[in-house]
């Protein structure tokens, strides 16, 4: 069985190392995009199993990333872990309405993090 491949979309190079770092360890396939243009250059037609996205960043955040990924049929049913220092409802309703399927705050632990993500990866 082939690892399941994790698209991270965060501006900041140390967190996305870190969780990178971490899923990695946890026998994971990891790509890293720096923001929401650059992950959606990421989405070329391979399969992601989840995509872990931060909510502010730079050229495209990270709840219009998600609106214009799940317009591409092929990333329709990807599931989506936001990850943010964001803690307001609105920001919540307004990821849950495009598709978010979870939320984990920053800073994070990473088992926290990989506990989210096993029960979220799509098979």
């Amino acid at each position: 069985m082939s690892a399941k491949t994790i698209l991270i979309v965060d501006d900041s190079f140390s967190l996305r190392q870190t969780i990178s770092i971490a899923l990695k360890g946890a026998g994971y396939d990891v790509v890293e995009a720096v923001d929401g243009r650059d992950a959606l250059n990421k989405l070329d037609g391979r399969k992601y199993n989840l995509i872990i996205s931060d909510v502010n960043m730079p050229n495209l955040d990270g709840l219009s990333f998600v609106r214009e990924a799940k317009q591409n049929p092929n990333y329709k049913f990807t599931p989506v872990l936001m990850l943010t220092t964001e803690s307001g409802d609105t920001r919540k309703q307004e990821g849950k309405a495009i598709g978010v399927r979870a939320w984990v705050h920053k800073p994070f632990l990473p088992p926290v993090l990989l506990d989210a993500v096993a029960k979220l990866v799509t098979p």
